[in-house]
């Protein structure tokens, strides 16, 4: 062979170098694209600080990890965790936490958080990455009985 100023061509004049077709190059591209948006995914799921979980009428709080958890039902099920006695609600929890969501999580409580802003909205409403961006605080809020349920029961009360 000659010097190394010749071309992949002229030293194997049958061969062709390897080349992809053009869908397999915009595939291998598409996949590093993904690669390096997960990646950052990964980074700022490890810098996202924790948030405070409050319970209204305690005086001791609670953070947690949003990053770490997979979703509303796994976060469902850590605040179960934190503010629900376990041997009490063994013998009414037969649905597991399959069943539990934000809904059930505190039971007479709904649970809310405080955005960037300061507003307090309720949790659930956002898809999980929006909220895990979002969230600043979690608020758990008794449940007040609404004023319909008093009527109705005032009602009653006053036929028997």
């Amino acid at each position: 062979m000659s010097g190394g100023s010749a071309s992949f061509e002229q030293q194997h004049p049958k061969r062709r170098p390897p080349t992809a077709p053009s869908s397999d190059r915009q595939q291998q591209r598409k996949l590093l694209r993904l690669s390096s948006v997960q990646q950052e995914d990964d980074v700022a799921a490890g810098v996202v600080p924790p948030v405070t979980v409050v319970l209204d009428g305690r005086c001791i709080c609670h953070r947690v990890h949003l990053s770490r958890h997979t979703g509303y039902r796994s976060l469902a099920a850590a605040l179960r965790r934190m503010f629900v006695d376990t041997d009490a609600a063994g013998d009414d929890d037969d649905e597991g936490e399959a069943g539990l969501d934000l809904s059930n999580a505190v039971p007479g409580h709904v649970v809310a958080y405080e955005d960037m802003e300061d507003d307090l909205l309720l949790a659930g409403d956002l898809n999980w990455k929006d909220f895990v961006r979002v969230a600043k605080r979690i608020r758990i809020i008794p449940v007040k009985p609404s004023s319909r349920r008093k009527q109705i029961s005032s009602a009653e009360g006053l036929k028997n």
